[in-house]
């Protein structure tokens, strides 16, 4: 428990915090605009990786993680099949319910390369790509066999959510610290996620092995 509460306050601490230097406008952003010019370069390759925090990209991969986890759920009569599915699901839809309101609170400008405008604190689309991508891993962990096949999941998640956060900033569609505060926001959601998630898992195998042999007495 008081490793949970850990992966919950931390990460929302940092959001605060860089929350707070965007609206007050602290020194932390002159590193941000530093970070930024270093790494601006809008070319064909970030603009693809940026694609990959689209909802239109990372949603689908998600429903589809979440149709198989609850088909496989179902077929094999699983107490509570829907349970993480839906969790996921609700998870995924907490973030425009989250972003979209913090945007119009800070409206913070973008970089150099965009349209005048505010509008761009915390990435919508950094957090859509660690949300969906994180979630999807999350949920299809229980069901791998294997601890390669979980490491190969857990990799290719990590891979997609830092792909699409470089590429965002690359690009010059956000600011590194817009990124970061997406991902302080991802931590959290999927912090209480992976709480339910790792619940039922335990419930499972508990059931399991409670009903492995028939000699097995009551406790």
């Amino acid at each position: 428990m008081v490793f949970v509460v850990f992966l919950l306050a931390v990460p929302a601490v940092l959001l605060a915090l860089i929350t707070w230097q965007v609206v007050a406008g602290g020194p932390l952003l002159g590193v941000d605009r530093e970070v930024e010019h270093a790494l601006l370069h809008p070319d064909r390759l970030s603009q693809l990786l940026a694609d990959l925090g689209q909802v239109q990209i990372a949603v689908p991969v998600l429903l589809a993680v979440l149709v198989h986890t609850a088909w496989r759920g179902r077929a094999t009569g699983a107490d509570q099949w829907w349970r993480a599915p839906l969790a996921a699901a609700v998870t995924m839809a907490l973030v425009p319910a989250l972003v979209v309101p913090l945007k119009a609170w800070t409206a913070r400008p973008g970089t150099a390369v965009m349209p005048p405008g505010t509008g761009y604190f915390p990435s919508g689309h950094a957090a859509t790509a660690a949300v969906a991508y994180g979630a999807a891993a999350l949920v299809l962990l229980p069901w791998l066999r294997t601890p390669a096949a979980r490491r190969t999941v857990v990799a290719v998640c990590v891979a997609l959510v830092l792909g699409a956060s470089f590429g965002l900033v690359r690009r010059g569609y956000h600011w590194p610290l817009d990124v970061v505060a997406s991902w302080c926001l991802a931590s959290v959601l999927l912090s209480a996620l992976w709480r339910l998630v790792s619940g039922l898992g335990r419930s499972r195998r508990r059931r399991c092995s409670g009903t492995a042999s028939p000699r097995t007495g009551p406790s």
